[in-house]
């Protein structure tokens, strides 16, 4: 296989029905049905059902810990409409009931032991974090191949989830046992989730999205990707994320204080809904925006979100699922558009996600260009490496179509209509999927506007 082949390899819509759509393969192996049949029933007999309490999780985290201090910042009320609104709107089934408990214990008990890193290191807050990157973009469009290329780099750093998962004590003590634990940690959720990785990579050595980091807060979009959480979602839009980018600021200097970097490079979708919150912590930020078709994007992360939250809920319903995503990343992308535009554009790299399939190489090349940083033989060789170690692993297909989440193009491009007519997405007359068009001209105006009917 080629090496630009690799993402149309991992992820491709399934425009021709030539093989069954990756959601219509996720089904829970048979020993996880098992075990959440039985939880079903066991719910049945207990009446009342025993509610987790937030104030009860914080004291289980600190006599586990056998630590008290949290540092500064409250996040008690977060914490508690999170609790509130899995359990009374998520519809967890028994291994979504332990694992959310079993992570927001984890999530505590990581909080106290790096707020007792702090005391014990005093270096860990005089660390700076200077010129971060941040790769931003519609979900599924490319950007976590992107992140795994620059962090290829050795002057480069990203959060590995192993040291997301357990980021004390910030040394290299006991480094082998935690990635061997992310690593198990891994391989159950592929267990519970076996069709998941044809959508997304998992693994204990790989970048993480740095919406993590923002989690020991209790206010991060982590959570309502993975449980059907609209009560949490809704009060979560109207908060001042300043507090959570703080923390995120804080588990990097955890982090490099650990291994240094030249530069941090960082990728999620959700920090475009919060720009001006997350340049009040990082006024000298970067940004790479990737462009791809909202219609395919729409139909990839519902498919992701359906089949992420079918690992913890038997009650998972695609339709509602992809109706939730256009309406927050139709908003998300205008609110963004309207705060970037507040940015130089020597601060913001633009590519499509076209061009990362075609030669992802090049498209690294354009940011390095775009920075003026130096592209070493090493890093490059590094980066070709990795796309030849992807293109080899045998992870299978994503295939997806958005008929099957009730949608349909019109709706996602009048959805998205400010952001297809300033980059140029157009709807051909097959009724393909809509393709990027390089300056936006008349004809894509029209070609849009036609395809929602305007």
């Amino acid at each position: 296989m080629a090496i630009h082949d690799d993402l149309r390899h991992i992820e491709r819509p399934n425009r021709m029905n030539a093989s069954p759509t990756t959601l219509r393969q996720t089904r829970p192996l048979l020993p996880v049905r098992f075990l959440n049949g039985c939880g079903a029933l066991l719910g049945k007999k207990r009446s009342p059902s025993v509610r987790m309490q937030a104030v009860d999780l914080i004291e289980t985290a600190r006599r586990r810990c056998g630590l008290d201090d949290f540092g500064a910042g409250d996040f008690f009320e977060a914490l508690s409409r999170l609790l509130e609104s899995c359990q009374t709107e998520a519809q967890l089934n028994l291994i979504g009931k332990i694992a959310l408990r079993t992570d927001v214990l984890q999530t505590l008990c990581s909080r106290l032991r790096m707020e007792r890193d702090r005391q014990l290191y005093p270096e860990i807050a005089r660390q700076e974090i200077r010129e971060p990157l941040f790769i931003v973009g519609l979900p599924r469009s490319g950007t976590t191949i992107l992140q795994m290329l620059l962090a290829a780099d050795p002057e480069h750093r990203s959060p590995l989830m192993w040291e997301v998962m357990t980021p004390s004590p910030p040394t290299t003590a006991d480094e082998k046992r935690r990635i061997q634990r992310a690593t198990q940690s891994a391989n159950l959720f592929n267990w519970l989730a076996p069709t998941f990785r044809y959508v997304h990579a998992v693994g204990a050595e790989l970048p993480q999205e740095c919406v993590r980091l923002m989690t020991p807060t209790f206010m991060s979009d982590q959570f309502d990707a993975m449980y059907y959480v609209p009560s949490y979602r809704a009060w979560l839009f109207q908060q001042d994320l300043r507090p959570a980018y703080e923390y995120h600021r804080r588990f990097l200097q955890h982090l490099q204080f650990r291994r240094a970097g030249r530069r941090w490079v960082l990728k999620a979708p959700t920090h475009m809904f919060a720009l001006p919150a997350l340049l009040s912590v990082y006024p000298d930020a970067l940004f790479v925006q990737v462009h791809r078709t909202p219609v395919e994007a729409m139909a990839s992360v519902a498919s992701l979100i359906t089949i992420l939250r079918s690992a913890f809920s038997d009650g998972v319903d695609p339709v509602v699922i992809c109706r939730d995503s256009i309406q927050y990343w139709s908003e998300t992308m205008e609110k963004f558009l309207e705060d970037r535009d507040r940015l130089l554009n020597g601060r913001i790299c633009e590519l499509d996600y076209d061009q990362i399939c075609r030669n992802p190489i090049a498209a690294v090349g354009r940011i390095y260009d775009h920075f003026g940083w130096s592209l070493s033989p090493e890093a490059e060789r590094r980066m070709r490496a990795l796309m030849v170690s992807r293109a080899g692993n045998g992870r299978g297909n994503h295939h997806y179509q958005l008929a099957d989440f009730g949608a349909a193009p019109d709706q996602v491009l009048r959805a998205f209509m400010s952001y297809c007519l300033r980059f140029g997405f157009s709807l051909p007359d097959d009724g393909a999927a809509p393709s990027p068009q390089h300056g936006l001209g008349a004809v894509a105006v029209t070609t849009v506007n036609n395809a929602v009917g305007r």
